[in-house]
């Protein structure tokens, strides 16, 4: 056998050229939904200028990665994965909390949602989606969609555009439109002339495109297929076709949903969305629980996707949606956690469990869903919806770092630890996310935030929110609210 030459290895390692590096991750395991599913066990990540430049075996990694200019975070053997990406979201929701329960959509909507919408402020959006955003990161959320579809009065854009940035997420704001639908519950207040929303819709993203350091996009989003007519939705959709970005909309939520927008339009669901002319990959269709097959045949012909929303749509009992019929299909499926009146809560990790569970338990079927699918819906396959699987989603060199480190000794409920997967999906707790990270950036670093002040920011939407009640005069909270009780006990 061959002596090793000492003096030869001490040569070769000098000489071995180092890679920039701003921030290596050490001594953890990396789930990374690359292309091959790799798990890298004692791994590796290194970021330089808001990018991965390699992820790995330690030793591999830390050869070439590591300099007296490198942050090097030692993280114990603790589970990284990449940025949750939420699909759908109202943030000017989280203001109403627990002050829709136990109604349907048409009733949530026209009692509580839709009156308090009408009487929104920018400080109310702005707390709201400090406060939505805030919960979002502490589940490991690094992007999403906000789907911001009331206008009652200018000026409440900008707020979230600005939360959005001070939070350092990346973000897509969805401008919301709506220019009919009186007869179906909409407030006389939310509707808005076609052209004064097109024209809009243009500025905003002329103006907000590519900003925040690139992490902020601008798309369509029309209220509903029974709320818009088909003079905004060819406007709407011309503007972003321009602009290169996308459109989401809700589809076939509820029966209701469906029989409003046959109404209106004398056709539904995808059939509906394909004779307005918006037939593109860029079309994020929401909800999907009532799409038929012939819908999903569509959806994967246009090659549209679908954002899931299971614990929204069980919290109205909207039903359940053909999530695996759609996967079989070939349709790009994303997680959503909607707004939080009507889920009360922004949880992706709720989400995932939620997602996987009731689709197992509509059929009778434990590999209907897997906690493998959930993951790659909240990262790979929600980036893909978002149109940002080339910068985002997975832990790959040349990605954005946009990153979540999970530790399974945060809560008992998490422990013992077999497979990093299940133990997100089935096990885990908010306090088990201890650092969230966008372009490299630490939002959230050993459990404190570090972008807003957490307690000013929760103290400033609980004021926003009581007002907010006072002004659209919801009573349905404190002593006002009914204890109730399942029909007929």
């Amino acid at each position: 056998m061959a002596c090793r030459d000492d003096k030869l290895d001490r040569q070769t390692n000098a000489s071995i050229e180092k890679v920039k590096t701003d921030l290596l991750l050490t001594n953890a395991t990396f789930v990374t939904v690359n292309g091959t599913r790799d798990v890298i066990f004692d791994g590796a990540m290194a970021v330089a200028d808001g990018c991965i430049t390699a992820v790995g075996p330690s030793a591999e990694v830390e050869k070439t990665c590591s300099g007296p200019d490198t942050t090097i975070v030692d993280l114990g053997g603790k589970v990284v994965f990449p940025g949750f990406v939420n699909t759908h979201n109202h943030l000017f929701q989280t203001l109403l909390k627990g002050l829709g329960d136990d109604m349907v959509l048409k009733d949530w909507l026209s009692t509580m949602t839709f009156p308090a919408a009408t009487h929104l402020s920018p400080d109310d959006c702005h707390a709201a989606a400090v406060l939505g955003i805030i919960e979002g990161i502490r589940s490991g959320m690094t992007c999403e969609l906000d789907y911001m579809y009331a206008h009652p009065r200018s000026g409440l854009d900008e707020p979230i555009l600005q939360a959005m940035d001070e939070c350092g997420v990346r973000g897509i704001f969805g401008y919301g439109a709506i220019d009919t639908g009186l007869d179906f519950g909409v407030d006389p207040g939310l509707v808005n002339k076609s052209d004064d929303v097109i024209r809009e819709l243009d500025r905003l993203c002329s103006t907000y495109d590519g900003s925040a350091d690139g992490r902020l996009r601008v798309w369509a989003a029309p209220a509903a297929l029974w709320s818009n007519s088909e003079r905004m939705f060819r406007g709407l959709y011309e503007v972003v076709c321009d602009h290169g970005d996308g459109v989401t909309i809700h589809v076939s939520e509820t029966p209701f949903d469906r029989e409003a927008t046959v109404a209106e339009h004398g056709c539904a669901g995808t059939e509906c969305l394909e004779r307005l002319g918006i037939d593109g990959p860029n079309v994020l269709m929401v909800h999907c629980v009532w799409l038929t097959d012939d819908d999903i045949k569509r959806a994967a012909e246009h090659d549209y996707k679908v954002s899931y929303n299971p614990v929204s749509n069980m919290y109205l009992a909207s039903g359940v949606a053909p999530i695996p019929k759609m996967l079989r299909a070939g349709v790009t499926v994303g997680l959503g956690v909607d707004g939080a009146a009507s889920n009360n809560g922004q949880d992706m990790l709720e989400l995932m469990k939620t997602a996987v569970l009731l689709q197992k338990v509509e059929s009778r079927d434990p590999v209907a869903l897997t906690a493998e699918k959930a993951l790659e819906m909240a990262t790979i396959d929600g980036a893909r919806a978002l149109g940002l699987d080339d910068q985002i989603g997975s832990l790959e060199p040349g990605k954005r770092a946009d990153f979540v480190v999970f530790d399974p000794y945060a809560s008992p409920k998490s422990i013992p630890m077999h497979n990093p997967v299940s133990d997100l999906v089935y096990s885990s707790a908010p306090s088990c996310i201890t650092d969230v990270a966008v372009d490299g950036r630490f939002l959230l670093r050993d459990g404190e935030l570090t972008v807003v002040d957490e307690h000013a920011a929760l103290a400033e939407a609980q004021r926003c929110a009581d007002d907010l009640c006072a002004r659209a005069g919801i009573t349905n909270r404190g002593s006002g609210h009914a204890w109730t009780i399942p029909v007929g006990m």
